[in-house]
């Protein structure tokens, strides 16, 4: 089991590096400063500074060649293996906007993993090609808020047939990135046949965000904050028709796409909380050698020491964990990686937010205020321990395939 950093991708990881701390992480914070300074008041309108900043970075990542990393398996990637990936991924996580510099950003890319998996030609040149240059953003529809959605066989927004169209009904939120005004494409997850077996009752659905129909109603708040531009929207479907040529792979088979685009976003999700988690690791020691209190260093006071070294092993562990469940889906596929990946996706949030949180205390107040990204790396840590599936779903994964082992095949 190789999980070391290959030869190919060592110059990636220091250009990256160079790129995200030397041109990215001074513009990030002026970035997420523009947020609600457009002419009209809208906190989802992007300021042209805003623009400015996104278009000039990503346009230096393209000459550079240092663009859609994520996309293992094609030839319209890379060429990486998701091991390879994951080191990229760890800078990545690092700084807030880093990962749409480069392509790499969520959810466009597990929806580009649809298209590209999934999606016939037509589709391809109408929404890949688009999302692969980075020239619109995308979102991806499957919870609902009136059931129960870490169990997706209650997905209960309805797709009929009519005539030669879909016509889709329904509530759906936490529509991540929807709230940006570059959005052009939901990926919408929705009941075709509730009657029939559980796994294929539902259907897939390529729809064009201004389609007749759609209303935005409001943006979901987390701990009180609304992450404009990027948001995470409640949206009604209201008698929208859809194609029948843009329904994804075919009737029935929602899940299928589902578990394939989940599979590789779960666990670029997890790389990079683990760059968060170093991150935050930095900003302690950092602060714990240069503040003094009570005469003497903070790192010298409390059990300073003790909570660096913890976190120092902790983020070793999540990062072998984080690469073996890499190496399993490149080895093995993803559906023999999904116990790995399950592991990974409760273990690092949690691990990370334990740094962040060692952090924030070792900046007092400061750490959780607006002056240091601390906060906010803390929010979007928790948020993702319900995004892609809630830790209980997780673990239940787990142990589902521990107990298979003793259980003759009857589990």
């Amino acid at each position: 089991m190789d999980l070391g950093i290959s030869e190919k991708v060592a110059p990636l990881i220091a250009e990256v590096r160079q790129m995200v701390e030397t041109e990215i992480a001074p513009l990030d914070r002026e970035y997420h400063e523009e947020v609600g300074r457009h002419p009209s008041g809208d906190r989802f309108q992007m300021t042209a500074r805003q623009l400015e900043i996104l278009d000039s970075l990503k346009a230096r990542a393209k000459e550079r060649g240092l663009w859609n990393f994520w996309l293992t398996d094609s030839e319209k990637g890379f060429g990486l293996t998701t091991v390879e990936y994951a080191y990229l991924a760890e800078e990545m996580g690092k700084v807030g906007i880093a990962a749409e510099v480069f392509n790499c950003n969520a959810p466009d890319t597990g929806n580009m993993e649809v298209l590209e998996r999934y999606g016939t030609e037509a589709h391809k040149q109408r929404w890949l090609k688009p999302l692969l240059n980075g020239d619109i953003r995308s979102a991806y529809l499957m919870t609902e808020p009136d059931v129960a959605s870490s169990d997706a066989t209650n997905i209960a927004l309805t797709a009929g047939k009519d005539g030669a169209d879909w016509v889709l009904n329904g509530d759906k939120w936490w529509a991540t990135g929807a709230g940006d005004p570059r959005c052009a494409l939901y990926i919408v997850m929705a009941a075709t046949d509730p009657e029939a077996h559980k796994h294929s009752r539902h259907s897939m659905f390529l729809v064009p965000a201004d389609a007749p129909g759609i209303e935005v109603l409001r943006p979901m708040h987390v701990f009180g904050a609304d992450d404009a531009p990027h948001g995470h929207m409640h949206i009604r479907f209201t008698d929208v028709r859809v194609p029948a040529e843009d329904l994804v792979l075919g009737e029935g088979r929602g899940f299928e796409v589902a578990q394939g685009r989940l599979g590789p976003g779960r666990i670029h999700h997890c790389m990079r909380a683990i760059g968060q988690a170093e991150k935050a690791l930095e900003m302690l020691c950092q602060r714990a050698m240069s503040r003094e209190a009570f005469g003497r260093k903070l790192m010298d006071l409390g059990a300073n020491y003790d909570i660096i070294a913890n976190a120092r092993m902790e983020i070793e562990m999540a990062r072998l964990l984080c690469l073996k469940a890499a190496w399993v889906m490149d080895t093995q596929g993803t559906r023999a990686a999904q116990s790995w990946i399950s592991q990974i996706k409760v273990i690092a949030p949690l691990m990370a937010l334990k740094v962040v949180d060692e952090a924030m205390q070792v900046h007092g107040a400061a750490g959780i205020s607006q002056d240091f990204p601390l906060a906010a790396m803390w929010t979007h840590l928790r948020t993702l321990r319900f995004a892609d599936g809630p830790d209980a779903v997780h673990r239940r994964q787990v142990a589902r395939t521990e107990l298979r082992k003793y259980a003759n095949g009857k589990l």
